[in-house]
């Protein structure tokens, strides 16, 4: 295990180096296109924009991992609703965010025993096959309409995650026949405590059906299901609070290609916007396995409900025409 001081080290050079990779990849893709998009705003020119959507999506990465949740809700709320983007290519851009997330994470949450694929894998098909459906209807309507619902949604998350109260080690007396047949159990070693912790689920049937559901408004509004994947797995079913945020993350790294095909077919994906935003948001997520590991869950929760009140509000009102 390498000294902590190392680890930081590491990690200062590699956002110092992918900064300068967000500079030259983005000045290259603006100069490459025939179309490229003009100065975003009078006060900033392009590249600011780009530095601060790579700083903002770093943290991100680090927040959304320790809060339990995609990055991909929070990408959309402040992005869509500070930057001078239009809202197709920043929901393009936070399914590519989200994804790129979980793949960063994704083997050192499958390292540390904290993901788990065979629970992962059945709530990866259900939520796919809502979120393709989403991303089809969600391109369809107006930008106001959906910057107004996407108001509504988050405030209703954020309201969610506060009333919440998740359980670290939930009770399961039982696991229900589904998920015996699918061999849904497992154990991981909590690196807090240093004990080996066995966990299976229950409720499985149930918690499929809610998977759809969230697919579906994951692919209208592109911000992904790690808002309520974690919710699902540790409150329905059963699963200990880590494993239920290591396994959210797996299940988005599945999921979120399936609504990213649309956006991208449809034109909604521009390199100006989803380069820094993948490189920061990779970056901070890798640097977030490495911190969840050592300290205990829900540190962040209530920045993550303070950040998505503050954003939600924002996105109603400019959907409503209220705060340009």
């Amino acid at each position: 295990m390498p000294k902590p001081r190392h680890s930081s080290l590491r990690i200062l050079g590699a956002v110092a180096l992918a900064a300068g990779l967000v500079l030259i990849l983005t000045s290259l893709a603006v100069a490459a296109a025939d179309d490229a998009p003009k100065p975003l705003s009078a006060s900033l020119p392009w590249w600011a924009w780009v530095l601060l959507l790579f700083v903002l999506s770093f943290f991100l990465g680090v927040v959304s991992l320790l809060g339990g949740m995609g990055g991909g809700t929070l990408f959309v709320a402040i992005v869509g609703g500070f930057f001078p983007f239009h809202l197709d290519f920043v929901r393009g851009a936070s399914l590519m965010v989200a994804l790129s997330g979980a793949l960063s994470a994704g083997p050192g949450l499958l390292r540390y025993g904290m993901g788990d694929l065979r629970l992962s894998l059945p709530a990866a098909l259900m939520t796919s096959t809502g979120a393709i459906a989403g991303a089809l209807v969600g391109l369809q309507l107006p930008a106001h309409i959906v910057q107004t619902a996407l108001g509504l949604t988050i405030l209703g998350i954020a309201f969610i995650l506060a009333r919440t109260k998740r359980a670290e080690y939930p009770s399961v007396p039982a696991a229900d026949p589904l998920a015996r047949r699918l061999g849904l159990k497992g154990s991981y070693l909590d690196r807090a405590t240093g004990e080996e912790i066995p966990w299976q689920v229950h409720r499985t049937p149930l918690a499929l059906l809610s998977f759809l559901a969230v697919g579906v408004m994951a692919g209208i509004f592109g911000i992904g299901g790690g808002w309520a994947n974690t919710t699902i797995l540790n409150l329905l079913m059963g699963a200990p609070l880590k494993v239920a945020v290591g396994t959210s993350k797996l299940i988005v790294a599945l999921t979120d290609t399936s609504a990213t095909w649309i956006y991208l077919h449809r034109g909604a994906i521009l390199p100006i916007v989803v380069v820094p935003s993948i490189l920061g948001m990779m970056l901070g997520s890798w640097a977030g396995v490495s911190i969840l590991v050592r300290i205990a869950p829900i540190r962040l929760r209530y920045i993550v409900i303070a950040l998505l009140l503050f954003a939600g509000v924002r996105s109603l009102l400019k959907g409503l025409g209220v705060w340009p």
